[in-house]
């Protein structure tokens, strides 16, 4: 057999192995949720439906009264989106200045774990003292909340750089601006992807907190007028439709890393 044959015989099991990996997870997730399902349709025979409502209700309040306010929705999401671009860019900055000025790194790096430190909920009270106005409180509370893990995480991905990389860079005496352009920069896009997958279903949650506390607007708001109207199937169908948009937003991370870092081959452990 040839070199070329074998090359592609290989190519071709690993492209089998991936589809079926994905087959395998999405089965897998079919089965869960078919459980879940099954779970609260149990529940439902022996609880009053303000307890444990039966899957049909919670269908049927999602598709009569959540989805058709696709304003409250929208608003939800823009927040999430600005404050997600906002932290990436910020947080991005930072770590990279932790990274290449050492005279700075001890006290910004101080100034982050601190922040870290610092609980979700008293972010959101200091911001309902300090700022009147809804959308300058959320926006203030996912970005307090969401830039450090993106500044730690670059500065761990350039600290991770191989020093050969680095001695072989700086073998074309390069300036301070090339190394971030040509060595840094490329290295830690990897690293901001991993970030964002990570923190967006924690910035989901958080971003519902904060509307549920400082906001009128919003699902997080929608879902505190449904636990005030003792509406717990309502509270069920938010819940569900966040699940699908985390699941959508996964996704989408997923698809724009792939074409992103298109040109880094893809490695799996055996």
């Amino acid at each position: 057999m040839s070199s070329n044959d074998t090359t592609m015989t290989r190519t071709t099991a690993s492209v089998f192995n991936f589809s079926s990996l994905i087959k395998r997870d999405r089965f897998a997730g079919l089965i869960v949720i078919l459980l879940i399902i099954a779970a609260l349709q149990v529940a439902s025979l022996f609880a009053p439906d303000y307890i444990a409502p039966p899957p049909l209700l919670i269908a049927e309040k999602l598709w009569t009264q959540i989805l058709p306010l696709w304003d409250e929705i929208l608003v939800t999401l823009i927040r999430l989106l600005v404050a997600l671009v906002f932290a990436m860019v910020v947080g991005t900055v930072l770590g990279v200045v932790m990274g290449m000025l050492p005279g700075l790194r001890p006290y910004i790096r101080s100034l982050v774990v601190i922040d870290t430190g610092i609980p979700a909920l008293s972010w959101m009270l200091i911001a309902v003292f300090w700022f009147k106005e809804p959308e300058i409180r959320i926006f203030f509370i996912m970005s307090v909340i969401l830039i450090p893990f993106y500044a730690l995480n670059v500065f761990d991905g350039i600290r991770a750089l191989p020093k050969e990389w680095l001695e072989m860079c700086e073998s074309f005496r390069p300036s301070r601006w090339q190394v971030l352009r040509y060595l840094i920069l490329p290295h830690i896009v990897a690293y901001v992807f991993t970030t964002t997958r990570s923190v967006i279903g924690y910035a989901t949650r958080m971003v519902i907190f904060a509307e549920l506390i400082a906001s009128a607007v919003g699902i997080g708001a929608q879902m505190g007028l449904a636990q005030a109207n003792f509406d717990i199937a309502a509270v069920f169908a938010w819940t569900l439709l966040l699940v699908v948009l985390n699941i959508l937003s996964q996704s989408l991370v997923a698809v724009l890393e792939k074409r992103v870092l298109s040109y880094r081959p893809e490695v799996e452990v055996r």
